[in-house]
Formats: structure tokens, C-alpha cells, sequence
């Protein structure tokens, strides 16, 4: 769950004659990742791909640019692949040439459409001079110029004394002038002076009137060739759509295998190949695979300790892609870890963590029962629109978990679209007993004492008299999250380095946050305590930043002198990563108060115009109200997911993350479209 699926190396060779075969074995198997050869041996070179994998290429770019231009989509589930092969060698290839013609069609009409649109607007702006196109262009021993300007009514005063040498046309914001060669530049010149702006003759011949017409005409026609156009591409879709999305997969899967040459050293007679496959199916693999090679060798991979420089080794190291083994549950949380890169292989995976804290931190800022709601329903809405999509259905369950927690925390704090409702009737007996659980059992207590909560209980008013307690909330938050990926951060390098470089590295770290933490909250909560007064604590933060120089100096490579300078930065820095979880009481308190101005101008507003008669008042509160609510909404589904992402990638897996690790991808890819390869 907290790791990836454990990896065995694949060495195997055989015939030459075998590669193919051993190439579609593979591709059944679904769990065989190879490695590209890169090797530069004498009489050994990368394979060639096999003579049918042009023709399958060709047309799965048919298929593809198809399915693109029409967003064929599947939610009926996998095809047989029996009936996709037999779609393949019947009637399915014209059927894509057809559609593809049609789409070509569509394409061209729209471009069409386009050109006309731009020859339209020129023909209706020169239109009212009234002038032949063919006088404006087929006279080679005249120059002419049309020109747009909204100074026209000055066109005969400024040409002055030339218009005695020139032709000259003058409409409402167009100005035509035809003149010899020699009074080209005062023309141009008068023209400049009018502000004009050139105008490019349109080709053709007779008056612009005329063909603005028949471009006009050419338009609608073109529109309905694009309505056809799209009738017709609509009904393939319907009808053709999910088996077009199955032979796609097909040929994609076809493609690797047939191409899957190239990632094999190959000679005259043999091949070679190196590949990861899951531990778990080695033995497996083995029996399938032993039928078409003469050598085969699976070895789980072992990683070999050192650190930095200390170990070459280290750094020629070939660590196996990565495979996701995460529970059902957490899976699709995997979409944000991808977001910052596979974890590297060996380490710990945050997935499963992800996806319990990030919508818990999001909700944690948001806060409110009402938005808490509108999310879920926005995630359902999502999932009818694109749940038939790996990506949608992945997209929609994240918005549910946020809208959730968001919801629970609404309920918390008694918020909902900032309304503060636990005197409202239908919950008041609620947050009533709700107040008497857990008013009485935190008075006076231990929690109340060490940490300075005095006002953590439920309903938790976060912009009320519980502020103080919701900044100092989030400031443990911080502790705590930070707390754990320095945790995680010393599993992964004692599991790749040894404890000693795990203590100088991650230990000094945690001597450092916990003995930081537990100072400064004694300082908050104890009056007789001084800032710096010795104990066990500040005297772990000393012994935390005397490991912290040592582990920058010798096992980051920083040097002594390195080390005793950036050790305090550093320290400082956390202190900076610590604090940086202020933004979710920050931004908690903007979203709340946001909510709040909102309903005081608009929804009572409201309500006392319409109390008072004035009706035309009460409707533009209600639009104000309305305005700010999705404002407020908008603002809550951008503004917390960003800081909730931030305190995540940056403040929390910055403390242990390496986002190295390489995908897993098996040959012949992952079937969703296509079933019984």
C-alpha cells in the first residue's frame, strides 16, 4: 500500500525466428515493461520492426485522427476481441475512409466559410462606391487605392489641388482613388494624412453589391454542407463509435508488438531482451516465455546501499519502473502523485496518505455545509457527463472527497453558504447537544492547558471567538504533516543508505521540528517560561542543527564550510515550512468573510426591502446575493484546491519526495475498450 509493486529483472534470448512470437507472448502476458537497447556491440544491433507494421501504423493514425475529430466515446463497456479483429477484416477500414472523407468535407467547408465571412465584410464595406472590381483591378496603367478611414467627409479637402489629377470615390468610411504613376506618393501621403487604413481589392468581376450577394448565398451553402456534414458524422458515431474506440486500442496494441523489434539487440540468428515484470508473476512469465528463448533469467531487483559520493555504484544504478499498489480506495489519488512524478522505486509511495489528507485539507479551508453540497453534486454531474472515462470517473471521485470533507467540516463549524445556522431550527437542538459534549469535556483539561485551546469545541466559530484556536490549529497541523514526511523521509534513505546517513540527514531534521514545536508551545503556554531559556528541548534544536551541518557537509556535499553556513539558514527555512500552513486559517477566514458580505448586502438586504415594499431593491439584493454566492463558490473550488496542492507537494513531500521513478508500461498496453486479447 505505502510502496510499489516489487520488481524482477527479465533477461532473455533465443532464435532470431523466435522474436516475433516471444513479442506477442509478451504483449498476453500484459506485465513484461522492456527496456530499449542502447548498447553498441559489434554485429549486435537494434531490431527492425516487422514488415506489417506500416500498414497497421497507417491506418491506426486513420483511426486515431477519426476518433479525435468526432470524440467517440464508450459507455457500454469493452468489446470482444473476436468482434474487433473481425470489424478489422471486413468492412470497418472503408467505413473509416468514408468518415474520414466526410470529416475532411466538414473541414473544408468550415475554411471555406471562413474565407467568405472576410470576403463578405470587404464587399459590404466598398460596397456603397458602387465601383466595378474589374476598374479597380485590371487597369495596369492606373494605380488604385481603397482605403477604410473614419474621416472620409475630409477626403476632398485634404487631396486639395489633386483631384484635379485623380479619380476619386468618397462613401461613408471609404475612400477609392485612382491615379497615374507619378502621383502615387502624394496619394499615399493624403491618404496617410485621413488616418486610412488599406483595404485589399477583392478578386472578381462586377459590383461589389453583386458579389457581396452571391458570397452570402456561398456561405449558406457551405452551412449546410457542415450541417450534413455533421448529421452524417453524428450517426457514425452511434453507430461505430465504441467499435472505432476498440479498434484504436487494437492497433495501438498491434503496433507496439509489430515495432517491438526496436527494443531488442538482435544479430543475424538471435535476439536478446531485457524487460521488469512484477516479482509476483515470475513464475509465470517464466513458463510462457521459456517456449521461445534459449536463455532466460528472472532476478528480483536488489538495490545496492551507499550514499553520494561515497559509492559509484550509487549513481549507475537501474531502478525498475514503477507500478502503483495502492488499495482500491486510494487509487485514483495516484492522478496527483503523477502530478510531481512516479516516486522512485524503493521509496515510499504517499498515494494512500494523499488521498485521505488533501481533500481533509481542502475541506479544512473551505469549511462550509452548504459549498460542501454543491460539490457533490457537481461531482455527480461529472461522473454522468465523463464516468465512462478512466480520467472523469478519477476527476469526479476527487471533487466527491472534497465536496465530502468539506461538508463534514461545514457541519463542524455550523457554516453553510456563510450563514452561521446553529440557531437555525431544524439544527438547533443539535448543535446544542453538541455544544454541551464537548464545551464541558474540554474546560479546564489537559488539552486545554498544554496546548492553549480554549475555545476548540463544537460548533467551531473559525472567524469568531475560535480564531486565535484555528491559527494555532493549523500551526499543529503543520507540525504534525511536516512531522510525518520527515518520518518517511528517514524510512526511504535508511532503506537506501543505512541508519547513520538516515540520522544525519532526516534524524537531525526531526531533533530539530520536535524540540522547535515543543519550545515554542511551552513559551505559549507557560507565562513563567522565557524565549530562550534552556531545556530538554532547545537542547535537542542545538544537538538537530549540529547533525544538520554535519549531514549537509559529508553526505550532501555541501563541505564544512558549506555545511555551517546554509545548517541555520536551513533551520530557519523550516520554520518558513511550518508557518506556511497559516493558509489554512487564512484563507478559511477570506473565504468565510467573503460568504458573510455577501449575505449581509444581498440576502438581508433582501429581506428588509421586501419587508419594507420595495420590491425593485429586493431583486437587486437577490442578484448581488445570487453574484456573490457564485463568486464565493468559484472562489472555493480554485483558491483552497491551489493551497491544498501547495502544502502537499511543496511544504510536505519536499521533506522526503524523489518523483524519479519511471512508469510502468507493459507491451501491448492496458485493455479498457478491448477484452480477451
Amino acid at each position: 500500500m505505502l510502496s510499489a509493486v516489487e520488481m524482477s529483472r527479465l533477461t532473455m534470448a533465443g532464435s532470431h525466428s523466435d522474436l516475433d512470437e516471444a513479442l506477442r507472448l509478451c504483449a498476453d502476458l500484459g506485465n513484461v515493461h522492456i527496456t530499449p537497447y542502447s548498447g553498441d556491440t559489434e554485429g549486435i544491433v537494434v531490431g527492425t520492426p516487422h514488415p506489417d507494421a506500416d500498414a497497421v501504423s497507417t491506418m491506426l493514425s486513420k483511426v486515431r485522427s477519426v476518433n479525435s475529430a468526432l470524440k467517440c466515446v464508450n459507455k457500454e463497456g469493452p468489446v470482444s476481441s473476436k468482434s474487433v479483429k473481425k470489424a478489422i477484416s471486413d468492412t470497418f477500414p472503408e467505413k473509416v475512409d468514408s468518415i474520414t472523407e466526410i470529416i475532411s468535407k466538414k473541414s473544408d467547408a468550415e475554411a471555406e466559410i471562413s474565407r467568405l465571412e472576410e470576403r463578405v465584410s470587404i464587399l459590404s464595406t466598398i460596397a456603397p462606391l458602387n465601383i466595378p472590381l474589374e476598374l479597380m483591378t485590371e487597369i495596369s496603367s492606373v494605380d488604385v487605392y481603397l482605403a477604410e478611414t473614419s474621416k472620409s467627409g475630409k477626403a476632398f479637402q485634404v487631396f486639395g489641388e489633386l483631384k484635379s489629377r485623380i479619380e476619386m470615390h468618397v462613401s461613408e468610411k471609404v475612400v477609392a482613388v485612382a491615379c497615374q504613376g507619378k502621383d502615387s506618393a502624394e496619394v499615399q501621403m493624403a491618404m496617410g494624412e485621413l488616418g486610412a487604413k488599406p483595404i485589399q481589392i477583392p478578386s472578381g468581376k462586377g459590383k461589389p453589391s453583386e458579389l457581396h450577394a452571391k458570397a452570402v448565398k456561398d456561405i449558406a451553402k457551405s452551412e449546410k454542407l457542415i450541417a450534413d456534414c455533421e448529421s452524417k458524422m453524428s450517426s457514425w458515431v452511434q453507430s461505430h463509435g465504441r467499435m472505432s474506440l476498440a479498434v484504436q486500442e487494437h492497433l495501438e496494441r498491434e503496433n507496439e508488438i509489430l515495432t517491438g523489434h526496436t527494443l531488442c539487440a538482435t544479430s543475424a540468428h538471435a535476439y536478446a531482451m531485457d524487460a521488469w515484470l512484477p516479482t509476483s508473476e515470475a513464475d509465470h512469465v517464466r513458463s510462457v516465455l521459456s517456449k521461445v528463448s534459449s536463455h532466460l533469467k528472472i532476478e528480483k531487483f536488489v538495490e545496492e546501499h551507499g550514499h553520494g559520493d561515497h559509492d559509484d555504484h550509487h549513481h549507475e544504478t537501474e531502478y525498475p519502473p514503477v507500478e502503483y499498489d495502492t488499495m482500491e480506495i486510494t487509487r485514483h489519488a495516484s492522478v496527483l502523485t503523477n502530478l510531481v512524478g512516479r516516486p522512485k522505486y524503493g521509496s515510499i509511495d504517499p498515494t494512500s496518505m494523499l488521498a485521505f489528507t488533501f481533500p481533509i485539507f481542502y475541506g479544512l479551508i473551505l469549511g462550509d455545509a452548504g459549498y460542501g453540497l454543491v460539490i457533490m453534486l457537481l461531482a455527480l454531474l461529472l461522473k454522468s457527463k465523463m464516468g465512462h472515462d478512466p480520467m472523469g470517473a478519477v476527476g469526479s471521485r476527487i471533487l466527491m472527497n472534497m465536496g465530502i470533507a468539506t461538508f463534514i467540516v461545514g457541519v463542524l463549524t455550523a457554516e453553510a453558504f456563510g450563514f452561521v445556522i446553529e440557531d437555525w431550527a431544524p439544527f438547533a437542538s443539535f448543535y446544542d447537544a453538541l455544544y454541551s459534549a464537548t464545551h464541558h469535556s474540554l474546560t479546564g483539561t489537559v488539552f486545554e492547558e498544554w496546548f492553549g485551546l480554549s475555545h476548540t469545541y463544537l460548533p467551531f466559530h473559525r472567524a469568531g471567538g475560535a480564531l486565535q484556536d484555528y491559527i494555532l490549529l493549523s500551526i499543529y497541523l503543520g507540525c504534525a504533516h511536516l512531522l510525518v514526511g520527515f518520518i518517511i523521509g528517514f524510512i526511504n534513505v535508511f532503506k537506501a543508505h543505512g541508519i547513520v546517513a538516515a540520522f544525519f540527514e532526516k534524524g537531525s531534521w526531526l531533533l530539530i521540528l520536535i524540540g522547535g514545536s515543543a519550545h515554542i508551545l511551552r513559551f505559549i503556554t507557560d507565562d513563567s517560561y522565557g524565549t530562550f531559556e534552556g531545556s530538554v528541548w532547545s537542547i535537542m534544536v542545538i544537538v538537530g542543527v549540529i547533525c544538520l551541518i554535519y549531514g549537509l557537509a559529508v553526505y550532501e556535499g555541501f563541505g564544512w564550510l558549506g555545511g555551517i553556513i546554509m545548517g541555520p539558514i536551513e533551520t530557519f527555512g523550516l520554520l518558513a515550512n511550518t508557518l506556511s500552513y497559516l493558509r489554512v486559517m487564512a484563507v478559511g477566514v477570506a473565504g468565510v468573510k467573503i460568504a458573510e458580505i455577501g449575505n449581509e448586502m444581498g440576502f438581508h438586504g433582501m429581506a428588509d426591502a421586501v419587508s419594507s415594499g420595495d420590491y425593485l431593491v429586493a431583486v437587486l439584493c437577490f442578484l448581488i446575493w445570487i453574484g456573490v454566492q457564485v463568486f464565493a463558490l468559484a472562489l472555493g473550488l480554485l483558491s483552497p484546491s491551489i493551497h491544498a496542492v501547495r502544502l502537499h507537494f511543496v511544504e510536505w513531500m519536499g521533506k522526503f519526495y524523489d518523483g524519479s521513478g519511471q512508469e510502468f508500461t507493459p507491451i501491448g498496453g492496458r485493455p479498457l475498450h478491448v477484452e480477451g486479447h
